[in-house]
């Protein structure tokens, strides 16, 4: 006998570029949801590898949406949204895929006044071997009402695409994503206005898995300056996104809202430090960012450990001659790039910190 929820329609919206050699496990995964009434829709962004034959193959099982011309991940979001009816809908990254039970869990946490509902994922390689999880569990989800964090601060803590559900009714509310705006990191803009319309509900096993390779636009640690710039100005355009939303339900974001965001700050000293003369802020200096970092760290939701650790962080890149701040920087956001004393002691600190 089925109840209610198992009746309730999903969408499953895979977004895909180039990513014929990791299409099919996506979207198996997608049909093997243990949930009954799930569609799949694979929107290919004019693919110019093998999707469009990955894709046929499936026939009738899945709705495919090919784009004449490639208009980025709003776009494809955009596009695939128009087609769905799901209740529930899930954006997932052609390069990542879901566990079975992936949308009967999501189903099974949403109450009346879910907007979004997150998950971990495990963090996979492109043979699918686990090797880690994201976020990782010792950084807690904020649930419930995150109004208040996002006017603060502008981002709580949350996950990436393949990583989350939203609600028909709220993505009607804040869709179609600005497809210039948002040509990459579209997730980011739902993430930062889909809780101005209801509770952010978290879930804390993985749901999923992430994948990590050269290709996609998560890695490309030989450039830190390049990723910095691309999240300070996707911040900007959060930001701006924020403010324009929250004036449509009557509230105020705070104008220095990016200097009370840890994650922000991080990167806009990245951006400072490594390419002064690209930096999107020209009036920036690392001391002040340095020491709103150090603030920031104070007021975060975790241990107060993990708290002194990282405003001291702050204040030593801020503070310490630009060779070696650089090395700090690239030390904590490229793990690849840390002496191996320095990463067996950032495990034990992780152990510790969690």
């Amino acid at each position: 006998m089925h109840s209610i929820q198992d009746d309730v329609p999903v969408s499953i919206i895979i977004a895909n570029y180039n990513y014929a050699r990791f299409l099919k496990r996506c979207i198996d995964s997608a049909l093997a949801q243990d949930h009954d009434n799930v569609e799949v829709i694979v929107v290919d962004d004019a693919s110019a590898d093998d999707s469009a034959c990955v894709i046929a193959a499936y026939g009738s099982r899945i709705t495919a949406v090919p784009r004449e011309r490639n208009g980025g991940h709003a776009a494809a979001f955009n596009t695939g949204f128009a087609v769905s009816r799901g209740e529930i809908v899930l954006f997932l990254d052609a390069d990542d895929y879901l566990y079975p039970n992936a949308v009967s869990q999501i189903i099974e946490s949403c109450d009346g006044n879910t907007a979004q509902v997150q998950f971990r994922l495990h963090i996979v390689d492109e043979r699918q071997r686990i090797k880690d999880v994201f976020p990782p569990h010792e950084l807690p989800f904020d649930s419930g009402d995150v109004t208040p964090q996002l006017l603060q601060k502008g981002r709580y803590q949350t996950t990436v695409t393949s990583g989350l559900a939203f609600r028909r009714s709220v993505l009607e509310a804040i869709m179609p994503i600005p497809e210039m705006e948002f040509r990459q990191g579209a997730d980011g803009y739902l993430v930062t206005v889909a809780p101005l319309h209801g509770e952010v509900t978290s879930i804390d096993s993985c749901l999923g898995a992430y994948r990590i390779h050269g290709a996609n636009h998560s890695v490309f640690a030989e450039k830190l300056g390049q990723r910095a710039r691309w999240r300070v100005e996707h911040d900007f355009r959060r930001m701006e996104a924020l403010s324009d939303q929250a004036a449509d339900v009557g509230l105020t974001v705070s104008p220095d809202v990016a200097l009370h965001d840890t994650v922000h700050l991080e990167e806009r000293l990245a951006s400072l430090c490594i390419d002064r003369q690209l930096h999107p802020v020209p009036d920036d200096s690392r001391f002040i960012l340095g020491a709103a970092g150090a603030v920031a760290s104070l007021e975060m939701n975790a241990s107060l450990r993990r708290r002194a650790v990282l405003a001291a962080w702050f204040l030593s890149v801020g503070l310490l001659p630009r060779r070696m701040a650089k090395a700090l920087l690239s030390w904590k956001l490229v793990a690849s790039s840390r002496p191996a004393f320095l990463l067996r002691l950032s495990k034990t600190i992780r152990h510790a910190m969690g």
